[in-house]
């Protein structure tokens, strides 16, 4: 047993050494979401803490991302938000897709699928209520329905 645990303990140690990179990309914000939509202070403030830390180029890397495996898994979540979602680079979607990802993030807060609930182990401020949920749907519906507007012209 304590052989185990030495070697579990020495691996720990070893894959400490490689670190995952925390830089985020350069701020765009012209092409931001939260900017060119003039997204409301009560909207921007709910998407920016139940959202924008894996799906935008703004990632508030928390304490336990410092340690491997923790920091390999949150690194892979961010990429795969971001690769499905990316709020700071909103402006370079065609208006086809962004009304697409707006009706994505419709059906992920009606079905409750987004936040994830792994999200809320590190981030209990990211959990929306009832009332927030439905901002955010309401909000979404609208960019969708003004988007397609827009593209109908």
């Amino acid at each position: 047993m304590k052989k185990i645990l030495t070697v579990l303990l020495v691996a720990f140690i070893i894959i400490q050494f490689f670190p995952i990179d925390k830089t985020n990309p350069a701020p765009t914000p012209g092409m931001d979401f939260l900017k060119i939509k003039n997204t409301p202070p009560e909207v921007a403030k709910i998407i920016n803490s139940s959202c924008y830390d894996c799906h935008s180029n703004e990632t508030k890397y928390p304490w336990y991302s410092n340690f491997a495996p923790a920091s390999w898994f949150l690194k892979n979540h961010i990429n795969e938000g971001r690769k499905h979602l990316n709020f700071s680079t909103f402006a370079m979607y065609d208006p086809k897709i962004q009304a697409q990802k707006l009706q994505e993030c419709i059906e992920m807060l009606e079905k409750k699928e987004m936040p994830l609930e792994s999200y809320f182990i590190g981030h209990q401020e990211a959990k929306l209520t009832d009332k927030q949920r439905k901002i955010l749907i309401d909000y979404f519906k609208r960019e969708k329905k003004e988007t397609e507007r827009k593209m109908a012209l």
